[in-house]
């Protein structure tokens, strides 16, 4: 926990400095595994209602997400509200705003009705539309201001991966359900996959990313809080 944690905010971070940091790691996997996982659940929120049975629904439930996700960002701001009512690290906050995800992934594992797909995508949408307006602020915090742009933009190179890698995760899943399907519809030429098998085992190996990604958030709120603490410290004194 000791080895190469930071000392102080607002350290200025050049790109060699910072892959050198196990703090950018952990946060680069919190990114990667909270905010980006929500992002693809997002791209696919049109087929998994559809897969689901509720296809007149995929207007509301996508409306729904945005809504959460714009809540989620006006949320991002509670820390600057709060400073000096709360003195909570940033990073804590992050790992705060991640808990709902991994939660709602597996409640999607476990039933399909509409109520928890509303509940879940609601809870997807705020924590992701946290981590992306949050993010811009702990980089330049954690890392420093002036780097702060080519730092943040090291950062979201996980937002092409992570697309590719959990899209490619949910169509494998999806594809190999289809031919299991008891209700199978053929659409613009296409097999369209229906039941909560189409997607379960994705939303239970989500879940367990999104559950990374909650940890390694935590683990980044435990080694920064005391450059935080000092912060705060010297920041009452002057």
């Amino acid at each position: 926990m000791e080895k190469g944690r930071l000392t102080m905010l607002g350290e200025e971070h050049p790109a060699r400095l910072l892959v050198c940091r196990w703090d950018f790691w952990l946060y680069y996997v919190a990114y990667f595994c909270g905010g980006t996982i929500g992002l693809v659940y997002s791209n696919n929120l049109g087929q998994i209602t559809q897969s689901l049975g509720y296809n007149s629904k995929i207007s509301a439930v996508v409306t729904l997400y945005s809504s959460f996700s714009f809540f989620g960002r006006l949320f991002s701001a509670a820390p600057d509200f709060l400073h000096g009512k709360v003195n909570f690290a940033r990073t804590g906050w992050l790992a705060v705003a991640l808990v709902p995800t991994p939660i709602a992934f597996f409640l999607l594992a476990v039933s399909g009705t509409e109520v928890v797909l509303h509940a879940s995508t609601a809870m997807i949408g705020l924590s992701s539309g946290f981590v992306f307006s949050a993010a811009v602020s702990i980089t330049s915090e954690l890392f420093g201001p002036n780097s702060a742009g080519i730092n943040h933009n090291i950062l979201i190179t996980n937002i092409p991966i992570g697309s590719l890698l959990y899209g490619l995760l949910a169509a494998l899943v999806y594809d190999s359900n289809v031919t299991s399907s008891v209700d199978k519809n053929v659409l613009q030429e296409a097999i369209v996959c229906m039941g909560r098998d189409c997607y379960m085992q994705t939303f239970i190996c989500w879940g367990c990313i999104s559950l990374l990604g909650l940890i390694s958030s935590f683990l980044l709120f435990l080694r920064t809080r005391p450059a935080y603490d000092d912060h705060e410290t010297i920041r009452n004194r002057t």
